[in-house]
């Protein structure tokens, strides 16, 4: 307080100054002359009491509690001074001037309206308030805008049980239910709007005020209503705003009245849901299918508004055209392409690749998708389009047996292998089957997996090719001759073969003969043994000799047989040995017949009386029976 200069002080002395000059000029005058000075003196005393009685009433007016209007005269660090007419300006908190961002909305010389909240006599200090001045104002506007029935702005600040509270320069509350026309899932999406508010009710001694947006959204709606009623026909092209979107379509507010706009009237095209192509919010031009007056419903269109694209259909996409689309949806049998907007064509998975067996089309194409197709067929009167996409490419097929014709040697690496054969990579899509009884001339193979497996690289000869049921077969055993084209050379009927013992069966002994080459001997064709078994006697691995009684190159078969066999060498001895005796008594017909003529030639010697003869007699005897001991064994021989 020494750093301001006291009013009231400046007040006091200037009265006295004042009065003293009054004095002065009232002497002089009455030095003039003496009934001049009496009538001095009575003026002196009336302007006097005149001044006391205005200042008087100037303190009455400024009472605590009371708003009056000041200005700003100076500002520090903790108050603003303002001049309200009292004998010492009235101090406000700095506090009051700063705003959320720390700025002082204070300047010299602004004038507002403040209250009188406390004056000290004493140190001549009077404690005033912006903020208390305004809402006392602002008490007196709700009052003035409840009985008028008008509107005040105001920000909602925060949420609150059972609503929001809203900053009208007081705190006020807004129902739930007073916030708009529909019920609020999102209050917090309110939170920092300014709107104009309705004064439902007020209690200044509570302090307490209630607000309603609804009220003034349904008195604008009310006047929308009744205009857009008197515009209101079927067959009437509106603008609206989607106030509210659901699975089975948008409901549009016209103005003042709603129209539904089922998801089936949206577009002549498929329309998943109604949020794909628009959000609430948003503006739209409708056409009112009908409108029912009495009930107050409105049915709106929006495809309407264009023509249906099938009654052009049939001139735009004849059959053999090449379009393109997007794949809208898929299903176990197809996926369907949207060729434009309303129309759909269906490819299906038949029609999908010319080499590919499609299970389902999610193999090849996805939601999303843009295609080229060629138009198969239309039906323009069921609104159906079937589409190929095969179709854009070459076929494969056409061509296949020109680059592979039957008899090419190929090569390629195997795929798949199953137990009927094995599937062989051959060109981009197209696989060639080399059948299981294809693999080996001989082998006896169970499953190709025995020999080979997937993704080994193997070479095959084309046997066939079949574009009409799209099959092309291969082989392998065809890359080397037919073993069984020299079996009935190689094996002749008659001829003796040695084999092992594949198997022995109850009907029979399997040999092989060679590697894949197998002969049976039939039970029947065994060696028959007193008291047992025949084939009990042979066993697997057993070495063993037979011999070829038939052949057949077609069935791949050879009969042998070890009791034909055996009979065969019963008679080559046989008649080894009746070769062996004939030959040894040519021989002994011929010795005499020779030594006869020798004799005849070359007569004797006439016998002496000696001894001699008698040893050459017993010499030729020792020689004879020399030969027929040397004959006997042959005669002993068995057969």
């Amino acid at each position: 307080m020494d750093n301001h200069s006291n009013k009231t002080g400046e007040n006091i002395n200037s009265e006295n100054q004042t009065s003293n000059q009054i004095t002065e000029e009232g002497e002089e005058k009455s030095g003039s002359s003496e009934s001049s000075d009496r009538g001095a003196e009575a003026k002196k005393e009336q302007d006097g009491q005149n001044f006391l009685q205005l200042y008087e009433e100037s303190l009455k007016a400024i009472e605590e509690g009371g708003v009056v209007k000041g200005e700003i005269v100076q500002i520090d660090k903790e108050y603003v001074l303002v001049d309200i007419g009292y004998k010492s300006e009235g101090m406000i908190p700095i506090s009051e001037f700063i705003d959320s961002e720390g700025n002082i909305g204070a300047r010299i010389g602004d004038k507002l309206d403040v209250l009188l909240e406390r004056r000290d006599d004493e140190e001549g200090t009077i404690y005033l308030s912006k903020e208390k001045a305004a809402k006392i104002k602002i008490w007196d506007d709700i009052k003035q805008i409840y009985e008028k029935g008008g509107t005040i702005k105001g920000e909602i600040v925060s949420r609150v049980k059972g609503g929001m509270s809203v900053d009208i320069g007081l705190p006020a509350f807004l129902p739930g239910s007073q916030i708009d026309l529909k019920p609020i899932k999102d209050f917090d999406s309110f939170i920092g709007t300014t709107h104009d508010f309705k004064i439902l009710k007020y209690n200044k001694r509570r302090s307490n005020i209630v607000l309603s947006r609804r009220a003034i959204l349904e008195a604008e709606r009310a006047i929308l209503r009744k205009k857009t009623l008197e515009n209101m026909h079927n067959g009437a092209i509106m603008e609206g705003i989607v106030k509210n979107i659901t699975d089975y379509g948008l409901f549009i507010d016209l103005g003042g009245i709603d129209g539904l706009l089922h998801i089936t009237d949206m577009s002549w095209g498929r329309v998943g849901h109604p949020s794909e192509l628009y959000k609430v919010g948003d503006k739209i031009t409708v056409k009112v299918l009908n409108y029912d007056e009495e009930k107050g419903r409105v049915s709106l269109g929006l495809k309407q508004l264009k023509e249906d694209p099938w009654t052009t259909a049939d001139q735009k996409y004849p059959i053999g055209t090449k379009v393109k689309g997007r794949v809208v949806s898929l299903a176990d049998y197809g996926a369907f392409v949207e060729v434009e907007e309303g129309i759909e064509g269906l490819i299906h998975v038949s029609e999908m690749s010319w080499t590919r067996k499609i299970r389902h089309p999610s193999q090849v194409l996805k939601v999303g998708d843009t295609v080229e197709a060629m138009v198969l067929n239309i039906d323009s009167r069921r609104k159906r389009i079937s589409l190929g996409l095969k179709q854009v490419e070459p076929n494969p097929w056409d061509v296949i047996g020109e680059r592979y014709p039957v008899g090419t040697t190929i090569e390629g690496r195997i795929k798949n292998i199953t137990d009927f054969g094995i599937f062989i990579g051959i060109d981009e899509g197209i696989d060639g089957l080399v059948h299981i009884s294809d693999i080996s001339w001989t082998k006896r193979i169970r499953h190709p997996s025995e020999l080979y497996k997937k993704g080994q690289e193997v070479q095959a000869v084309v046997l066939n090719i079949d574009k009409e049921n799209e099959r092309f077969s291969l082989g392998i055993k065809q890359l080397t001759p037919d073993p069984w084209d020299e079996v009935p050379t190689k094996y002749a009927p008659g001829s003796r073969v040695t084999g092992t013992v594949t198997n022995v069966t109850d009907f029979g002994v399997f040999v092989e003969l060679e590697e894949g080459i197998e002969g049976l001997i039939h039970v029947s064709e065994l060696t028959r043994e007193k008291g047992g078994n025949p084939l009990s006697r042979f066993n697997v691995d057993d070495v063993i000799q037979a011999k070829v009684i038939n052949v057949s190159r077609k069935d791949k078969k050879i009969g042998l047989s070890i009791k034909q066999l055996e009979e065969t060498e019963e008679k080559e001895i046989y008649k080894s040995y009746m070769e062996n005796r004939n030959g040894v008594a040519s021989n002994l017909g011929e010795i005499l017949k020779k030594g006869m003529l020798e004799l005849e030639s070359h007569p004797p010697p006439e016998p002496r009386e000696s001894t001699e003869p008698s040893e050459t007699l017993k010499t030729e005897e020792d020689s004879s029976d020399a030969d027929s001991s040397e004959e006997r064994p042959e005669e002993l021989e068995p057969i």
